[in-house]
């Protein structure tokens, strides 16, 4: 059965490769139970152990990104966020 925290990196993984479209990226775990991620089994890792949260970001932050949708409302929306100067 795996873990919460490995099926959570685990899942960080797997947007990657949805979005990159390489299937070989690899997740390995220390026995301290830190994360490392390399593009594919047995090669260099592409970064120091990391914590969960720490993997999840760095892995997140790796490959193409996926251009956030954006609507004319959410457009709308964000002008109005924008503190006008005080006169």
């Amino acid at each position: 059965m795996a873990s919460p925290r490995s099926t959570r990196a685990s899942s960080a993984v797997d947007r990657l490769k949805n979005r990159s479209g390489a299937q070989g990226w690899s997740m390995s775990i220390t026995g301290d139970g830190l994360f490392f991620i390399s593009e594919m089994p047995g090669a260099a890792p592409l970064c120091a152990p990391l914590e969960l949260d720490d993997f999840v970001r760095f892995v997140n932050a790796l490959g193409p990104q996926i251009a956030r949708r954006v609507s004319k409302l959410d457009v709308k929306f964000e002008q109005q966020l924008v503190k006008k100067p005080s006169p």
